[in-house]
């Protein structure tokens, strides 16, 4: 396939509808790159199984990749590891005995707030630590859990978009290096990447919002008739031990990641690798828990190690996901879909709102699966080649793309950072759903319309 037809846009068509029907990314991703490596080899069985497995194996050599795949294995270790340590439970009991810190509902929920701004590394963790925290205070000032389960939420996903030293940023730098391997960028993965958090209005108005409705008790729709309830089975955590358990491990992978940026930058941080950063502070703070938990006998070597184990291995579908995303770009760029895409909007759609539409459609995307990684992996590769067909930012359109796929993500009662939050909240996820849609729905409307105001003004 020598020039972009039509047919160029099956195997994402395929993908995207697989995972509006099935809600299985993995699965999705995969039917895309089959059938997208079967048009590429005019439906030559034996090529293309050999194109597949080639295709594979090159993926698996790539080094930023492999890291990549590591640092979403390791991140599960440490979250299993910081839970087991018992220091979140630590953490939670130092607020509940400093009653000069929390007087309020507005106190109580802005703790959680301020939490999920400031851990940012990992959404669950964002989620959980928040609910963690904020159980016990909604117990204490009467405060129905939809509302914490709303703070924990638009802070997670929100904040670790905007702040992408996670996985967020590693995925999103693996997909627009793609596209710099294409030709289609010519400025350096990561200051594009920042260049594009810029118009990340989703994430910004999410958090604006949620403040406002702590601050000012912004309480509409649904979340009006919200009250508390005793039902709550929920207890403090009887793992009590020293909150700086779950602190100096956090804090740890806050200030490498800049100091790892700053080495592999050669002292532009900017310029640094992001993932090669983020693996390295991954690995330096997996082994600083074994010495600290191990040598301080938090734990024995044996209960750290079946730790980690279980950790790691209950985030390896994410790092399945990253695989198939990685191949489905790469199947995509060689199709041409993009310029196909952008060449077909050119004559039918106005610049002006075409990262509306990207951000839509990302929105649906993402609310249908759940996932906004699964979203990422399907619209920048398509989105990148229409803004530079159109002439339009390209900036703009990763923008939206990650805002839709965080709106959607928000919504979504299948997503895990939904249903994370109603856990950790002890909330049920249904009534979090419908409590929280108004806020997103605005913040989401907000979002829309700066797209269109960033086309005219540029």
């Amino acid at each position: 396939m020598l020039e972009p037809t039509y047919l160029s846009l099956i195997p994402s068509l395929l993908a995207i509808s697989l995972a509006l029907y099935s809600k299985n990314v993995i699965l999705s991703l995969f039917s895309g790159v089959v059938l997208g490596v079967l048009f590429l080899n005019d439906f030559a069985l034996v090529d293309s199984f050999m194109a597949i497995y080639l295709l594979f194996s090159a993926l698996m050599q790539v080094d930023w990749i492999l890291k990549t795949l590591a640092f979403v294995i390791l991140a599960g270790s440490i979250m299993a590891l910081i839970e087991k340590s018992g220091g979140v439970g630590g953490f939670v009991h130092f607020v509940l005995n400093k009653h000069s810190l929390v007087k309020s509902e507005r106190s109580a929920l802005m703790l959680s707030y301020i939490l999920g701004i400031v851990i940012f590394i990992e959404t669950s963790i964002t989620a959980l630590v928040s609910g963690a925290v904020g159980k016990p205070l909604c117990d204490k000032y009467k405060i129905p859990h939809e509302k914490l389960a709303f703070v924990c939420d638009s802070t997670s996903a929100p904040i670790g978009s905007l702040i992408v030293l996670n996985g967020y940023g590693a995925l999103l730098l693996g997909l627009i290096s793609t596209q710099i391997s294409l030709g289609y960028i010519e400025q350096n993965a990561t200051e594009m990447l920042i260049s594009a958090l810029k118009y990340n209005f989703y994430a910004m108005f999410a958090l604006l919002m949620t403040f406002f409705f702590i601050y000012f008790g912004f309480n509409i729709g649904p979340m009006k008739s919200a009250t508390y309830s005793s039902h709550s089975h929920a207890r403090l955590n009887e793992n009590i031990k020293s909150m700086y358990l779950m602190l100096l491990p956090i804090l740890m992978m806050v200030a490498l990641v800049f100091v790892f940026l700053y080495i592999t930058g050669n002292g532009g941080i900017l310029k640094g690798s992001g993932s090669s950063s983020i693996f390295y502070t991954m690995i330096t703070t997996t082994l600083f828990t074994l010495f600290y938990y191990v040598i301080g006998k938090n734990m024995s070597l044996k209960t750290w190690t079946l730790t980690a184990y279980r950790g790691a291995k209950s985030f390896v579908p994410v790092a399945f996901i990253l695989v198939f995303a990685f191949a489905m770009g790469n199947v995509t760029g060689e199709l041409k879909t993009g310029v196909y895409l952008s060449s077909l909007a050119s004559e039918n759609v106005s610049v002006y709102f075409l990262c509306a539409i990207i951000f839509l459609l990302s929105s649906i995307i993402s609310f249908s699966t759940g996932t906004s990684w699964g979203t990422f992996s399907i619209m920048v590769p398509i989105a990148v080649p229409m803004a530079v067909g159109m002439d339009a930012s390209v900036a703009l359109a990763i923008g939206a793309v990650i805002s839709g796929g965080i709106f959607g993500d928000h919504c979504s009662p299948i997503s895990d950072t939904t249903i994370i939050s109603s856990m950790a909240s002890d909330c049920e996820v249904i009534n979090h759903v419908k409590t929280q849609l108004p806020y997103a729905l605005i913040s989401g409307s907000l979002a829309f319309c700066m797209f269109i105001l960033f086309a005219l003004l540029r």
